[in-house]
């Protein structure tokens, strides 16, 4: 329980500046439009319909669709546009916010009573002395409620930007439903309602404070928060020169790499700090922009995924042209690999395999069409399960996606009757499941490598502490390692998964 609650000051530091940030962000936008559309039907027509847009789009993919956008905008100016990490975050989160202030603005400037407006124009008043010593006070309680709202809103958001790149609380969470480990999954979710409950209640204080008149009150809340902001976001100062930030995926064998490579690093004087459960392309995207040092992906998924190759030649010419091909392109450098494979291997319940006579995919695809078939998210998006449908001719008579571990319960449960397990799960062993077998060769080998950023190409001595790993994992220990982390009874957490598997190394 205390090794979960351990991460939440770096990780609550850093929600609230994406929160706050984008908080801030909305109202400088939304203000102004708040005051033109009041003048303006038009204005307000175009505003709020496109506001309301945002909404409808989920927040999920709202993140996501930024990503290609910067991407193209960096391009488009010669590169130096960040596509992953805080920007997209932040002008997700705003978009977000707008809606709640933009619509109480209007509203509370919609209603003042024209007696008022008469009376201030009688005394003679400008436009601008009418709207800040008239119109804002009126409308500051009503803006107050749609300011609380887009705070609460943000701040519930800003979980999903673990997703693109950005630690948030929602790395604990994201984390916690991978490997089975609610203690992770309650510390996300109580600091991300605690932090939006306590943000709210101090809001909602300076909101009473302005609809009585009670400067005071305002003031006092407004400076709690403020001050209450500073302290939370001090682990969120510019990290200290020598820290090393190591990337992950979201499943539980990225996680044990991830804290074995951090351990290696800190014993050898490095400062190190986590950005885990990134998708295949934000993972490699963010090594090459240097938004991190170092993560363990797959030759196959880079091969297929960001090469774009549909041939399958040998393990080694993966490797090797995975390697050539990242150095000249991007200019990672390929330290090595692991020693062990993580293929995508379609398996079955033990049992029923038997029962239907199926031991390859061949014979997978004469009965197809009457199971379910359950994958990973990214699964059924891949270039690999192209290969394979070509290949076979594969048709399920459903296909669902899960996360990884749900993937499996849906196996177990008979909801579902095929996935495509990961070669090196313990599950597989542990669950009874039969592996098919792969005749035609459609499945390229994903063996586990070592990427570093190009900033880490001339760094000896962070390439001399990594290097014992190479070649170092058999695929059975890095099985049994996955397995402690993914089991249910007396689970381990990834960091001792980590420090067990470093115990029984080759090396």
């Amino acid at each position: 329980m205390s090794q979960a609650f351990s991460r939440v000051p770096e990780l609550l530091a850093q929600h609230l500046l994406l929160a706050f940030s984008a908080l801030l962000l909305g109202l400088v936008v939304s203000l102004p439009l708040a005051v033109l559309s009041s003048r303006n039907r038009s204005v307000a027509r175009v505003a709020l319909g496109f506001a309301s847009l945002v909404q409808t789009i989920p927040s999920l993919a709202l993140l996501a669709l930024f990503y290609p956008i910067l991407l193209w905008l960096s391009a488009l100016v010669g590169g130096g546009i960040p596509a992953l990490g805080f920007l997209p975050s932040l002008l997700a989160l705003s978009l977000y916010a707008l809606l709640p202030i933009l619509r109480n603005g209007v509203t509370g400037l919609a209603n003042i009573d024209p007696a008022v407006i008469e009376a201030a124009d009688g005394m003679g008043m400008t436009r601008n002395q009418k709207l800040w010593l008239v119109e804002a006070p009126l409308v500051a309680p009503v803006l107050m409620a749609g300011i609380r709202t887009a705070a609460v809103w943000t701040i519930g958001a800003a979980t999903l930007s673990t997703t693109v790149g950005q630690p948030s609380l929602g790395d604990l969470i994201f984390a916690g439903l991978q490997t089975q480990n609610w203690t992770l999954v309650l510390a996300g979710c109580v600091a991300a309602a605690v932090l939006a409950l306590a943000v709210d209640a101090l809001l909602g204080l300076a909101e009473r404070g302005i609809a009585r008149r009670k400067r005071g009150l305002t003031w006092a809340s407004l400076a709690t928060l403020a001050i209450a902001a500073m302290v939370a976001l001090a682990p969120a100062w510019p990290a200290a020169r020598g820290t090393v930030t190591v990337g992950a995926k979201g499943f539980s064998e990225q996680y044990i790499l991830a804290r074995l490579i951090g351990h290696r690093l800190e014993a050898a004087g490095y400062q190190v700090r986590y950005r885990e459960g990134l998708g295949s392309a934000v993972a490699f995207g963010a090594l090459t922009t240097g938004d991190i040092d170092i993560y363990v992906d797959y030759s196959g998924t880079i091969w297929t995924n960001q090469m774009q190759r549909a041939d399958v030649p040998p393990r080694a010419a993966i490797v090797a042209g995975v390697a050539k091909w990242a150095k000249a392109t991007h200019g990672v450098t390929l330290l090595g690999s692991l020693g062990f494979e993580n293929a995508y291997a379609f398996a079955m319940r033990g049992d029923d395999a038997k029962r239907r006579g199926i031991t390859s995919l061949s014979d997978l695809a004469l009965q197809a069409r009457d199971l379910d078939f359950a994958t990973d998210i990214e699964f059924l998006e891949r270039p690999e399960w192209a290969a394979v449908r070509r290949a076979y001719g594969l048709s399920f008579k459903s296909a669902r996606p899960y996360q990884p571990t749900f993937m499996y319960r849906a196996l177990a449960s008979g909801e579902a009757d095929v996935i495509p397990a990961f070669s090196s799960d313990g599950r597989i062993a542990a669950d009874r499941l039969t592996i098919l077998q792969d005749p035609k060769g459609a499945i390229p080998g994903y063996d586990a490598i070592l990427l570093l950023a190009p900033k880490r190409a001339g760094d000896a001595r962070f390439q001399a502490a990594l290097r014992p790993l190479i070649g170092a994992i058999p695929v059975e220990k890095m099985r049994e390692a996955n397995y402690l982390v993914d089991r249910d009874a007396d689970k381990k957490s990834p960091d001792e998964a980590a420090k067990w598997l470093a115990s029984g190394l080759r090396r």
